[in-house]
């Protein structure tokens, strides 16, 4: 059986919205993209983090994620 091979995204917080999800930059990109998680309200507005995901994102305006893990990092 073949393992899924995870994404991950190197980000700043920009803000946490209704409790369930929070809007970062990419750190690669300087893209938008809405993480959907049930961890957003440990994370604060400019905190860079590593999100990991399947690498299924949304074609929506910002682009969207639903993170498996996501963890607290020195610099993009």
């Amino acid at each position: 059986m073949e393992t899924a091979r995870m994404e991950q995204m190197k980000a700043r917080v920009i803000c946490q919205e209704c409790g369930d999800r929070m809007l970062v930059c990419d750190c690669s990109t300087c893209q938008q993209v809405m993480v959907h998680t049930d961890q957003a309200c440990c994370f604060s507005a400019g905190e860079l983090v590593c999100i990991e995901y399947s690498g299924a994102m949304t074609m929506s305006l910002p682009p969207q994620v639903s993170a498996s893990r996501i963890w607290r990092i020195g610099c993009c």
